[in-house]
């Protein structure tokens, strides 16, 4: 079996060969050029063994690195990869499973890393270079891709792909995972159907957007929804009339910039029975909790944040950042606005879990109120995994749209219906 080095050679020595006939990678279909490079391969490599599944492979990273992306498309083929790190042509770590590893693989030099880049920030009409640093673009497939080159990158050119599973994410998965409890999602989708507007938070890679995805699965049928990102991520399935809106940078020139804020405008003018705001960082804060307080129930959004405290504090700033109110009238909007918290954590053990579901349930003496609805609870390890178990705390204070949904019961807060 040849070691990864030997392969790279080898993929390097016969696309070396094939440049030298622009002509050829400029007409031939895809079809053509992966027979020249088999007819190439044969010849290059007649003194080497190789297995037939080394040959396949190295014709494909071949093919790959003219038409492609090079080693990057054997790795994002892999399905249990769900992000990628490249720290610079020599630095290449992947998640799997919640941990980090190191490849053993590497791009040929800067050069080759810095094409693949452009190619994947071309197809989507988008540019990066030293005067433009810094874009967050996707591949086709809707994966996130952000990309930092140098002088900001002092470690050379940094790719950071954030992979989605080709099967969306749904409440029963979560289940079989261990994110949360069976009472709990059937309290969620209680919540979900009765239009309470939902705010979900977490730190980085908690899985706040996977969280809203299989969320999403509860919203009915029948409603108009429109989703508003800065870089497109959501997955809502089985919703017919969905309307998909994303921002958009502006150009070198300072212009042509369409901003969260702008979209959320628009979406109120589009007659939604929801929105869903895929992750709220700054002013456009504002719209969205005002759009909440005039009648545009059942909306959903996620933001950082450590905490549930830290994420109402956060909510404070943000609106402070785009209009000059009192805090004490900022704290009533996010508090009338605002029905559900739903807090998302990603454990030691690498595990993500849903850690809390809090009630907002008002504001007094300057302060937002949260109503502990459920909390998950630390028992123990077994099998070097974290145990425990969810909580129910309380009971759920404000049901008028339960009630209206027509959820007749004693117990609302994960009672039967």
């Amino acid at each position: 079996m040849l070691s990864e080095e030997m392969i790279s050679r080898l993929v390097l020595e016969i696309k070396r060969f094939l440049l030298a006939d622009a002509m050829l990678l400029s007409r031939a279909s895809d079809e053509q050029l992966m027979r020249r490079i088999a007819d190439v391969a044969d010849h290059k490599l007649g003194n080497v063994s190789l297995s037939p599944q080394e040959r396949s492979r190295v014709v494909r990273l071949v093919f790959s690195s003219i038409r492609g992306l090079g080693i990057l498309d054997e790795i994002l083929a892999d399905d249990s990869i769900t992000e990628v790190m490249i720290n610079g042509p020599d630095h290449i770590f992947v998640e799997h499973a919640g941990r980090l590893y190191r490849l053993n693989k590497k791009f040929d030099n800067e050069r080759q890393l810095e094409d693949i880049i452009q190619k994947i920030v071309g197809k989507a009409g988008k540019e990066v270079n030293q005067a433009n640093p810094i874009v967050d673009t996707r591949l086709p497939d809707g994966s996130r891709v952000n990309v930092v080159l140098p002088p900001v990158s002092l470690s050379g050119p940094i790719v950071t792909i954030r992979k989605f599973s080709k099967t969306p994410m749904t409440v029963e998965m979560l289940l079989k995972y261990g994110s949360l409890t069976r009472e709990a999602a059937a309290f969620l989708e209680k919540l979900v159907r009765a239009k309470y507007n939902i705010f979900i938070s977490g730190g980085t890679g908690s899985g706040k957007t996977t969280f809203l995805n299989a969320l999403s699965q509860y919203i009915p049928k029948d409603e108009r929804v429109i989703t508003i990102e800065d870089s497109a991520e959501l997955r809502l399935n089985g919703i017919p009339n969905l309307v998909s809106l994303e921002a958009r940078n502006a150009n070198v020139e300072g212009e042509g910039e369409i901003s969260i804020r702008d979209l959320i405008r628009t979406a109120l003018r589009m007659r939604p029975d929801r929105i869903i705001v895929g992750e709220v960082r700054g002013k456009e804060a504002i719209d969205m909790l005002q759009a909440m307080n005039t009648g545009h129930d059942g909306s959903l959004s996620t933001g950082h944040a450590n905490s549930p405290g830290d994420m109402i504090s956060r909510l404070e700033t943000m609106v402070l950042m785009g209009m000059d109110l009192p805090l004490s009238a900022i704290q009533r909007q996010i508090a009338s606005g605002v029905d559900i918290l739903v807090h998302l954590g990603r454990l030691r053990d690498k595990s993500r879990k849903v850690l809390s579901v809090e009630e907002i349930a008002g504001c007094e003496n300057g302060t937002v109120i949260r109503n502990v609805l459920y909390r998950f609870q630390e028992t123990g390890m077994k099998n070097e995994r974290i145990a425990g178990k969810w909580v129910k705390e309380n009971e759920m204070k404000n049901r008028e749209k339960l009630l209206a949904a027509g959820y007749q019961t004693e117990r609302i807060c994960g009672g039967r219906n």
